[in-house]
């Protein structure tokens, strides 16, 4: 493949729930776009406009399918991304690259293993994950004490349970979370409202992106705190704006398994020179 950035950027527009991406193949020889490039990319009046930009790389390990990487919307590179994944997924699928039964990826947040449900919709093995607490912590924001679980799925997730997701001040109190000191690398915050052992429903400020139609990461966060919490059960459905995920998790120690959506929006190119 030519270098990237001395030619016409080829990409296959995708979603998971309306989490849109600019999915992109690459060398480990080509030189990605910079965080400015693809902070013009992600525009949606004058760029192409998507939450993340997911560039799918030659694979590191000799079992794993490719490894991929993942750039936020404000040109920041993130380590992981539940939708991205069953997009990224998918893709190789598509490309005739997803061969075996078990697909393994690989990623800077870690080993994740997808497997095709059907044709688009894609279950992925997002790992065991890590709790940052024994309980939930608080913190003080503007005056108040915000009770919340510290999670990783890869990527830094914090849960806060509130009694109507319609309700929750996600535009403002998830923006003062996702920046406040306590995380010096930023963090995705949740806002779950658990309506019985088998559904919730969530919304989530992503991290350097804003509220998001759909987080799978957030969903898989969202699912762990609550099963540790003895509030759903091993198998739950969790609504997000866009949709909805069907969450597999047996409890701690195990891996959490996410079963979503993977959609192909269309395919195109976009000539960068416009954007020097």
């Amino acid at each position: 493949m030519a270098n990237l950035l001395m030619a016409n950027l080829h990409f296959t527009k995708m979603h998971g729930l309306g989490n849109d991406f600019v999915v992109v193949a690459a060398n480990d020889t080509d030189a990605l776009p910079t965080a400015k490039l693809w902070r013009a990319l992600a525009d949606r009046r004058t760029g192409i406009g998507f939450d993340q930009a997911l560039v799918i790389l030659p694979p590191r390990q000799a079992d794993a399918t490719a490894y991929y990487r993942i750039f936020n919307a404000d040109g920041g590179e993130v380590e992981q991304c539940g939708n991205g994944v069953r997009c990224v997924a998918e893709w190789l699928r598509m490309q005739g690259r997803a061969t075996a039964p078990l697909l393994k990826l690989d990623s800077p947040g870690g080993r994740v293993e997808a497997a095709f449900v059907a044709a688009g919709m894609v279950a992925v093995n997002m790992g065991v994950p890590r709790f940052a607490s024994t309980g939930e912590s608080m913190l003080q924001v503007d005056g108040e004490e915000v009770l919340f679980t510290e999670v990783s799925m890869g990527n830094p997730h914090i849960v806060l349970r509130v009694p109507s997701v319609e309700e929750a001040p996600v535009g403002t109190l998830g923006a003062r979370l996702e920046s406040h000191q306590r995380f010096p690398q930023r963090t995705n915050v949740g806002f779950l409202q658990v309506i019985d052992p088998a559904h919730a429903r969530l919304r989530v400020f992503e991290r350097s992106v804003g509220e998001t139609k759909a987080c799978g990461t957030g969903a898989c966060a969202a699912m762990a705190s609550a099963r540790r919490q003895g509030l759903l059960a091993a198998e739950a459905e969790i609504s997000l704006p866009g949709g909805a995920l069907q969450l597999r998790w047996q409890g701690e120690g195990s891996n959490l398994w996410m079963t979503g959506p993977a959609t192909v929006a269309f395919r195109g190119e976009v000539d960068l020179s416009q954007f020097a």
